[in-house]
């Protein structure tokens, strides 16, 4: 391709700086273009510096009718983030000269290995999630309901920076947390179960990302059982992890051992994504993940074992790939709490 359309806001975002909600960008050989609306324009002369900063119609789109170099030319557009609807109006929209073609992943192939200032923001995206997670377990967790948990750790996140969580905070407690994505209820959290928490605080632009499983008091037998087996698999991701390490061979590490336990069925996604701008992008850890890991990028490790009917355990880890290894992010402990 001769020049790349960039739409979808993280993308965006790391290529200008642009923290707003309507621009675009076009990048190529001695073509910086920046369009976004009235809304945005001074926002942007703040924060997109090196392009040339025009502002649009209402409907942006309409700003690509023009202003592209002469001759022929191949754009490329983000296949995995442009409607078929918006495609179309693409099409109808800039010259007829002008070859639209796939370019999905090719910023966000760049943004998979960080650079050293993005690593030190999720850095201490991580670190103010660790103190939140301090602050749950002083003020306890029976008796509160799940949802109540939830909305006050949620609150208590903006109290200390952050420009709120990364996504919904999961408080699933007792047979709830058999449920990987569990919606925190109005139900009350009893004793002698356990309650599991994946929560990640969005600072400075950037994602963390860290699930703990706590006690109430004495869980059951197959519960504690859970617990022991997932930590296992999840200190041996986490070895697993270094650069050129493949997902698919990491992912195998943990499953490997939940597998050998009897518990393959109740572990039945991915052991971990990776993380930025957004709480999920690439690389995977999965099953079928063929991406090697690269120095500089930040992936999750987060195996689970879920029961039905009976609860379930999830450990996660924020982890920077190093050559050698991993250094983890996430510091809250991962040993069995009992939170009362």
């Amino acid at each position: 391709m001769d020049a790349l359309l960039v739409t979808a806001p993280a993308n965006l975002r790391y290529l200008t700086g642009f923290t707003g909600s309507a621009g675009y960008a076009v990048v190529a050989a001695g073509l910086r273009r920046f369009v976004t609306d009235f809304r945005y324009v001074e926002q942007a002369a703040a924060e997109v510096p090196g392009f040339d900063r025009e502002q649009g119609p209402q409907e942006l789109i309409g700003a690509l009718a023009d202003g592209w170099p002469a001759g022929p030319l191949r754009l490329g557009f983000d296949d995995a983030h442009v409607t078929v609807r918006a495609l179309e109006r693409l099409r109808k929209t800039v010259p007829d000269r002008i070859e639209l073609v796939s370019a999905g992943g090719v910023v966000e192939a760049e943004r998979a290995v960080k650079e050293p200032g993005e690593i030190e923001r999720i850095r201490a995206a991580a670190a103010l999630v660790d103190e939140v997670y301090g602050w749950v377990r002083e003020r306890g967790l029976v008796r509160r309901t799940e949802r109540e948990v939830a909305v006050a750790l949620e609150h208590h996140m903006r109290e200390l920076g952050a420009a709120g969580p990364s996504f919904d905070s999961i408080v699933a407690s007792a047979e709830h947390g058999a449920l990987p994505h569990a919606e925190p209820r109005d139900v009350a959290i009893v004793s002698d179960t356990l309650v599991t928490l994946d929560i990640g605080a969005q600072l400075d632009g950037y994602c963390s990302d860290c699930t703990r499983t706590w006690a109430t008091g004495s869980p059951s037998e197959p519960l504690l059982e859970a617990y022991a087996l997932t930590l296992r698999a999840q200190l041996a991701g986490l070895e697993a992890v270094r650069a050129g390490a493949v997902g698919q061979e990491v992912d195998a590490v943990a499953r490997r051992l939940i597998d050998d336990a009897g518990h393959g069925e109740h572990f039945g996604h991915g052991l971990g994504h990776g993380v930025g701008l957004e709480v999920h992008e690439a690389p995977r850890l999965g099953r079928g993940s063929e991406a090697e890991l690269a120095a500089g990028n930040v992936v999750t490790v987060e195996p689970g074992v879920y029961l039905p009917g009976v609860g379930g355990v999830r450990i996660e880890d924020l982890v920077v790939v190093a050559e050698g290894g991993a250094d983890v992010l996430s510091g809250t402990p991962k040993e069995l709490q009992t939170v009362d």
